[in-house]
C-alpha cells in the first residue's frame, strides 16, 4: 500500500477503547437512558458510524486487528491464548515510535504489544492494575474484592469510591503521560477494562438506571429453540454454574448501564484535560469498543457463540483535529480500518500486510466511493468443526473452581469458538456461513435480532447470492499478503477497492 498523503502537522491521537461494550446504548444512538452524555457529544462534533463492526467478536484477535490493520486469519490471533501468533510486518506502534511519536498504554493491553516497546505503561486486568508505591490501602481491598466476584455480578454497590474504580485511575495515569508528552506529538492508547465482567460500580452509578427502568428485552429466552447447539449449551453451562442466574437480568442491565457512565465521566475529565492543556484542537480523538455483550438478550450474559449484533457491531466515533462533523454515518466500516485512519491522518507509510481501509477522506467530509463502503466482513472461530449434541461436551470445558470455593466461568471456550464462521453485513441483510455450508440470513430492518433465519427462502434466493458473492470477495480481499518476496504487488489508495471493480 502506498504511502499516505503528507499532513500538514501531526496531530497526538488519543484512542479510547472499551471492553465488551454494545453499540447502541447511548442516547445519541437511539437508546431511551442518558448513558454516555459526553460521548454522544463527541459524535455531535464529529463523526459516529452506526455500522461499525469488530472483526471478530472475542478481545484479542479484535485488538490485533486494531493495532495492525488485519483481519484475524491474517494475524493469525483467533482466541484469547494465541497472541504469540501475531503475524503482521509494522502494527501502529512500529509505525509511530519511530517518527518521533511518543507512545503510550493507559489500561487493558490484551494484546501482542509488550510493555519495553512503549515509552509509558501502565496496565489494568479485571482484577488489577498499576499501582503507584505510595497506593492507598483501597487499591489493594478493591482488587481482592474484585477477584472475589470470580467474574460475575455484585448485586450491591461496590465499596468503594468512584477514584478507586479502574477508569478514575487509568485516566489519571493517562493524564500523567500527556503531562510528561512535552513537544513531541503522542499517540496514547486509553483502554477501559469496563463493561466487561465482573459487573460492578460504585454508587452514585449503582441507582442512576435502576432495575425497572430499564428496557424490556427484544429477544427472550425462549428465542434460544432457534438457535443451534451451542448457543443451548452455553446458556446451560451458565445456569450449571449461577442456578437461576437470568432471573436478575434487570439488575445485570443496572449495572452495565451504570458501567458505561462511570466510564463516560472519565471520558469527559480526559477530554477537559486536552481541553485545559490547548491540546484540543490538535488531538483526533477515537472511541471504539472491542466487541459488545449479550445484555440479556437470548438470556444469554457476556459474550461466547456467534455473531449477533449484540456482540460484533460496536460504538466507533472520530472527533477532533481536521475531522469534519457528520452524525449517523451510514458507511460500513471495521475495527480493521482504525490503524490506516490514523496513519494516513499523521502522513505516515502504511505498512505491506494492512488489509483496512483509511476512513480519512471521509472524516474530513470529502468525496470518498460510498461502493467501497457497502459491506464489511468479520469471522470467527478457532478451527476444526463446530461441537454438535451428539458429542455431549462437559460443561467443565468451560468453568472451573477457586481456591476460595467460587466458580468461574469462560464464555469463550473449546465448545463456543469451535468451527469457523464467517460474515458479512450489506445493507439491511446479514448473511453468515460456517465450515459446513450451514447459513443464515436475517433482513436486519425487519428482523434486528436475528429470529428468523431466511436462508434457503425461495422468495429470497436472489439477496442470497448476492450476499455469498460479496463474503467470497471478502475472503478474497484478506487473503494475506505476508511474507513478501520478489513480486510486487499492485495496492490500491487507501485500500479503496471500489474503483476498480468495474475498470
Amino acid at each position: 500500500m502506498p504511502g499516505a498523503r503528507a499532513a500538514a502537522s501531526r496531530p497526538n491521537i488519543v484512542l479510547i477503547m472499551t471492553d465488551q461494550q454494545r453499540a447502541g446504548l447511548t442516547r445519541g444512538s437511539g437508546f431511551p437512558l442518558d448513558t454516555m452524555p459526553t460521548l454522544d457529544r463527541l459524535a455531535t462534533n464529529g463523526v459516529g458510524f452506526d455500522r461499525a463492526y469488530a472483526t471478530a467478536p472475542v478481545c484479542c484477535p479484535s485488538r490485533v486487528s486494531m493495532l495492525t490493520g488485519r483481519w484475524p486469519h491474517a494475524h493469525r490471533v483467533r482466541e484469547n491464548g494465541g497472541l504469540k501468533h501475531a503475524t503482521y510486518a509494522k502494527d501502529i506502534v512500529d509505525v509511530f515510535r519511530p517518527q518521533g511519536y511518543r507512545v503510550g498504554l493507559a489500561g487493558k493491553n490484551h494484546s501482542h504489544i509488550q510493555p519495553q516497546h512503549l515509552d509509558f505503561c501502565r496496565q489494568y486486568s479485571h482484577a488489577g492494575g498499576w499501582m503507584p508505591p505510595d497506593a492507598p490501602r483501597q487499591y489493594a481491598e478493591f482488587e481482592k474484592w474484585l477477584g472475589s466476584l470470580h467474574f460475575h455480578i455484585s448485586l450491591e454497590p461496590a465499596p468503594f469510591p468512584a477514584e478507586v474504580q479502574h477508569p478514575h485511575r487509568i485516566v489519571s495515569d493517562a493524564a500523567e503521560f500527556i503531562e510528561g508528552a512535552g513537544q513531541n506529538p503522542f499517540l496514547l492508547w486509553v483502554s477501559f477494562p469496563e463493561p466487561h465482567p465482573p459487573y460492578q460500580v460504585s454508587r452514585p452509578y449503582f441507582d442512576l438506571f435502576p432495575p425497572e427502568s430499564v428496557p424490556e428485552r427484544a429477544a427472550a429466552p425462549e428465542t434460544l429453540v432457534r438457535r443451534n447447539y451451542k448457543w443451548r449449551w452455553m446458556r446451560e453451562a451458565m445456569d450449571a454454574a449461577y442456578p437461576g442466574y437470568d432471573a436478575q437480568w434487570r439488575r445485570y442491565r443496572s449495572v452495565y448501564l451504570g458501567a458505561l457512565r462511570m466510564i463516560d465521566d472519565q471520558i469527559a475529565r480526559l477530554v477537559r484535560l486536552l481541553e485545559q492543556r490547548r491540546l484540543a484542537e490538535n488531538t483526533i480523538v477515537v472511541f471504539v469498543a472491542d466487541h459488545g455483550d449479550y445484555f440479556a438478550e437470548y438470556g444469554l450474559w457476556r459474550k461466547g457463540v456467534g455473531m449477533p449484533e449484540t456482540l460484533i457491531r460496536i460504538p466507533m466515533v472520530w472527533s477532533g483535529w481536521n475531522i469534519a462533523p457528520s452524525r449517523g454515518n451510514p458507511a460500513h466500516v471495521s475495527i480493521a480500518d482504525v490503524m490506516p485512519t490514523l496513519c494516513e491522518a499523521a502522513g505516515l507509510e502504511v505498512p505491506l500486510g494492512v488489509q483496512g481501509r483509511s476512513l480519512w477522506p471521509m472524516l474530513q467530509g470529502k468525496t470518498y466511493p460510498r461502493e467501497e463502503f457497502r459491506s464489511i466482513y468479520a469471522e470467527v472461530g478457532f478451527g476444526g468443526i463446530s461441537y454438535e449434541e451428539s458429542d455431549h461436551v462437559p460443561y467443565s470445558v468451560a468453568t472451573r473452581k477457586t481456591s476460595d470455593g467460587g466458580i468461574l466461568v469462560d464464555t469463550l471456550n473449546s465448545c463456543t469458538q469451535s468451527g469457523y464462521l464467517k460474515m458479512v453485513r450489506m445493507g439491511d441483510w446479514k448473511l453468515l456461513l460456517d465450515e459446513l455450508g450451514r447459513g443464515e440470513l436475517y433482513n436486519l430492518a425487519q428482523d434486528p435480532y436475528e429470529l428468523q433465519n431466511r436462508f434457503g427462502d425461495p422468495a429470497v434466493l436472489a439477496e442470497q447470492a448476492h450476499l455469498l458473492q460479496e463474503l467470497m470477495q471478502w475472503g478474497i480481499r484478506t487473503e494475506d499478503s505476508l511474507p513478501s518476496a520478489v513480486y510486487k504487488a499492485k495496492w490500491p489508495a487507501r485500500n479503496w477497492y471500489a474503483s476498480y471493480r468495474h475498470a
